[in-house]
């Protein structure tokens, strides 16, 4: 019997219990000029996306760099290998990504893989000539491909849900495409599979922003299985799947795929990025470790409040209070002799606008009191003069509280920038130990990617007031 084996024989069973003996096999159909090389992270995928085929997994999300063939890996190679060597020809595959064109590019692909002379020889399947498109192709088992951008995946159903890239890397930052994106996770996804308790989903992409796909399936805990691979290892970050993968690397900056990637081309790449888009694109994760915009070394901290010459509260208040939306906080900083910028208290919450007032009353009354000697005055309450501002403004001003309405005549990022020096610079004092000093060091860590940003617009305000006290042009925060 085994000498009646043909190669293509062999070949085909070979094929048919591994996915990655597949790609390799496959390779030089799609890519004939290019050598096929291998690595353990492409070995490291493609169980997982077996894992999803024998029915282990059914939702699964992958963090990996660009140019690590994880498009061609899960958009072409996989269903085809589903189609042929695992004979599942019936499957239905939706793929999307932020670009209807990469989607159509993928399918493209597997349309050629699936219509050579190396697959029909070993899997022979015809596609139907009434449904074969740029777009869209059927075979004759009633399976088909088709491709979308993610914000028109409506119409069909699959099997399989591929989302490969939702963002582009223009649009990471902004704030319509990300909710569209969310929104089609949420509220399409979910009707989008032939069967809604074995059918899967896949989401492939690169981090750009803590926002992203990818930081709300986690945020969420949408059931997904992460295989989250960096470009240089970070051992405790290191990835654990259920199915049994543990991320190889033992030592700190070991690269992911040196064969291609080595370590000069990384550091070539790295610099061009930008620590942003390389803590993003590379690391898998938005926020650069150690800060991003405001780095960690540089916060100066007290135990003891050193003599001031004066102290104010600055506010910022949310326009509305669901989950989603920022806080309102209400930070007290003070101004020392040697004019750095000193916080001295905050209070933060979700507030409707009944409460907002409650607290900014007491918070004013409670440092209203202090009368220590060197603890300055209490000199005003800066709030934005915006949305529920402006009510705060118009009921305590009536209350006789000498609060100010300011306006802030550049983006917060811009004004991110501009204030990073006062930081680096030393000028910036946060007591060792307070009960919302993580959350206010986190929120600034993870600028300008990070999910909440209200504890940083009220400190900028403060660095501005004392920053013009010392003589320095901060204004230009305002």
């Amino acid at each position: 019997m085994l000498e009646s084996l043909t190669a293509i024989d062999v070949e085909r069973e070979a094929c048919r219990r591994s996915l990655a003996v597949f790609v390799r096999e496959a390779w030089p159909v799609l890519e004939p000029g290019t050598p096929y090389i291998d690595g353990w992270h492409v070995h490291a995928i493609c169980e997982h996306l077996e894992a999803i085929t024998d029915g282990e997994l059914i939702r699964l999300l992958i963090n990996i760099p660009p140019g690590t063939m994880k498009s061609t890996l899960t958009s072409v190679f996989w269903p085809a290998w589903e189609w042929g060597p695992r004979d599942l020809p019936f499957y239905r595959y939706l793929n999307a990504s932020h670009e209807e064109g990469l989607a159509t590019r993928d399918t493209l692909k597997m349309r050629r893989l699936i219509t050579s002379d190396w697959y029909q020889a070993r899997w022979p399947l015809r596609l139907t000539s009434d449904q074969n498109e740029k777009k869209y192709f059927e075979n004759e088992a009633t399976g088909f491909r088709q491709a979308s951008a993610v914000g028109s995946m409506t119409g069909k159903r699959g099997h399989r849900v591929i989302w490969d890239d939702p963002h582009s890397v223009e649009m990471a930052h902004s704030p319509k495409r990300l909710a569209i994106a969310e929104r089609v996770l949420r509220e399409t996804l979910p009707t989008r599979f032939v069967d809604p308790e074995r059918s899967a989903s896949v989401v492939v992409m690169q981090r750009l922003n803590e926002k992203d796909v990818s930081g709300v399936i986690l945020a969420e805990d949408f059931g997904y299985e992460h295989l989250c691979l960096p470009m240089e290892f970070e051992p405790d970050r290191r990835c654990v799947t259920s199915i049994g993968f543990k991320d190889p690397r033992t030592k700190e900056g070991e690269l992911l795929f040196p064969e291609r990637f080595p370590a000069h081309t990384v550091e070539r790449d790295k610099k061009q990025l930008g620590s942003y888009a390389t803590a993003g694109q590379l690391q898998q994760r938005p926020a650069p470790a150690g800060g991003g915009i405001f780095k960690a070394e540089w916060w100066r901290y007290y135990r003891e409040v050193p003599k001031l010459l004066w102290r104010a509260i600055y506010a910022d208040t949310a326009q509305k209070t669901k989950e989603e939306n920022d806080y309102s906080v209400l930070q007290c900083w003070g101004c020392t002799y040697d004019h750095r910028a000193i916080l001295l208290d905050q209070i933060r919450g979700k507030w409707e606008s009944p409460e907002l007032k409650r607290n900014a009353r007491a918070f004013w009354g409670k440092h209203r009191a202090i009368k220590a000697p060197g603890m300055g005055s209490l000199r005003s309450m800066d709030v934005e003069d915006k949305v529920s501002g402006t009510g705060l403004i118009q009921d305590l001003k009536r209350e006789g509280i000498p609060i100010r309405g300011i306006q802030r005549g550049t983006d917060k990022l811009t004004r991110m920038h501009d204030g990073a020096p006062f930081v680096e610079a030393g000028l910036v004092l946060l007591p060792e130990s307070a009960p919302w000093l993580s959350d206010f060091l986190t929120e600034f860590e993870a600028a300008p990617n990070g999910t909440h940003d209200d504890q940083i617009d009220p400190a900028l305000d403060a660095w501005v007031a004392v920053g013009d006290a010392r003589g320095h042009d901060y204004g230009a925060l305002l």
